[in-house]
């Protein structure tokens, strides 16, 4: 008899704290349930209305103007030329110096891309 009102008190305290824990749970869910109900106006009851923003399309990355080399300027203005060009009228148009100029010119008469005409006049091959 003694073993039974044992276990039968044992029951009880587990069903007491099982209620406490269940009242615990209800008061939560109170708490929730008014935060996400929408507050009452004085026009009336106040609608929140949840609006997607629409995925802005990210644009392509600008490209970078492609860089004129020294020697396709050259060129350019020798190709341009139809009698031919001298290497003074080359460095006035060009800018650039004297050394830099030549190598120019002798890299494109290796190339086969030039021609000499005369001393330091140059036309396309």
């Amino acid at each position: 008899m003694k073993a039974v009102k044992k276990e039968i008190q044992s029951i009880v305290k587990e069903l007491k704290s099982l209620t406490k824990k269940t009242e615990k749970i209800a008061k939560k869910l109170s708490k929730i349930e008014k935060a996400k109900t929408p507050k009452k106006t004085k026009a009336g009851v106040k609608v929140k209305i949840k609006v997607k923003k629409k995925a802005v399309a990210r644009k392509a990355p600008a490209k970078k103007a492609a860089r004129v080399t020294a020697s396709y300027t050259v060129l350019t203005l020798i190709k341009k030329s139809q009698k031919g060009i001298d290497t003074t009228t080359l460095k006035e148009k060009t800018g650039i110096k004297d050394t830099y100029l030549q190598n120019i010119v002798f890299r494109l008469r290796k190339q086969g891309k030039i021609k000499s005409v005369g001393r330091g006049i140059y036309m396309k091959a």
